[in-house]
């Protein structure tokens, strides 16, 4: 190519990334105002709760700053530390139970067999069933007269509900969390099996690698993005669980159930006291991003 011939073409390909730009601009200006309503209505919020955990705003009466007040009041709140300790319990055992479920689904769905998908429709169909919805199910499934106390009668177990027995009542909402959840974790894990080559997992059993050695050295390590994804989305649903408890067991029976999102709805809605409100859910926020951060540590770390 000739030196004016060079020219040419660079001077085509600057207008073309000219051109480019331009359009980007353009269509940037188009969805500016749907951009910046997104922004207001999801981060304006927050920012809002944030601001109001260091004041004691209550409808109907005079703001005024309070500073760190609000969570000297926390700290001293026996009924903050009770909450949360119930919120960790049942989150300690509802996100590696739910993950553990998904996974197993996901392995047994994984391979191609007749009527695959409609079992995978069936292990999806409780992601999109009303939380609601199930809470009354599942309270009736619970209750002194329902399947699950007749079936503990069957085998020789107390026939008691579950609902009203302080030390059970956390498992029951637990089971109903995992039959909630693990569809969604089945779904974004079956995803990321089905794009491990299959050529890995032939040429370990062609060098006479059991099943249990092809899932630990190569299913498992394909596996950890999505897993420590699902362990992030897992432990924050499980700190913001509320409808299953507000509907199966309103943080009863003597508060064993009575978790943090349940006090911060308490304190914003019944006692009209946004302020401590928001204080609890900055708690939270910063909590939920800790244990993140924790996971991201271990989980999502560079193999």
């Amino acid at each position: 190519m000739t030196v004016s011939g060079t020219a040419v073409a660079s001077r085509a390909a600057s207008s073309r990334r000219a051109m480019r730009r331009r359009e980007a601009r353009v269509g940037l200006l188009f969805v500016l105002p749907v951009l910046l309503l997104f922004l207001a209505f999801r981060f304006g919020p927050a920012i809002a709760g944030g601001v109001l955990a260091f004041t004691d705003y209550t409808i109907g009466a005079e703001t005024s700053w309070t500073g760190l007040d609000n969570l000297q009041r926390m700290v001293d709140d026996p009924l903050f530390w009770r909450a949360l300790r119930t919120t960790l319990v049942y989150s300690v055992l509802a996100v590696p139970l739910s993950i553990l479920a998904a996974l197993g689904m996901a392995l047994l769905v994984r391979r191609s067999f007749r009527g695959v998908r409609l079992f995978r429709s069936i292990f999806f169909l409780p992601v999109v069933t009303s939380l609601v919805l199930a809470g009354i199910v599942f309270t009736w499934i619970f209750s002194e007269d329902g399947p699950w106390s007749s079936l503990l009668g069957a085998v020789g177990l107390p026939d008691q509900s579950w609902l009203s027995d302080t030390a059970l009542v956390v498992p029951a909402l637990v089971i109903v969390a995992v039959w909630t959840r693990f569809g969604f974790g089945m779904l974004i894990l079956l995803a990321r099996l089905q794009d491990i080559p299959r050529e890995l997992e032939e040429a370990a059993l062609t060098d006479g690698a059991g099943a249990w050695h092809r899932f630990r050295y190569i299913v498992l390590p394909e596996l950890r993005p999505a897993l420590f994804f699902l362990a992030v989305i897992e432990t924050t649903v499980s700190f913001q669980v509320f409808d299953t408890v507000y509907v199966m067991t309103g943080g009863g029976p003597a508060q064993s159930s009575y978790m943090l999102v349940f006090q911060l709805y308490d304190q914003a809605f019944r006692y009209f006291d946004f302020g401590y409100a928001s204080a609890i859910g900055l708690a939270l926020f910063v909590m939920t991003l800790i244990v993140a951060v924790i996971q991201r540590l271990t989980l999502g770390r560079d193999r």
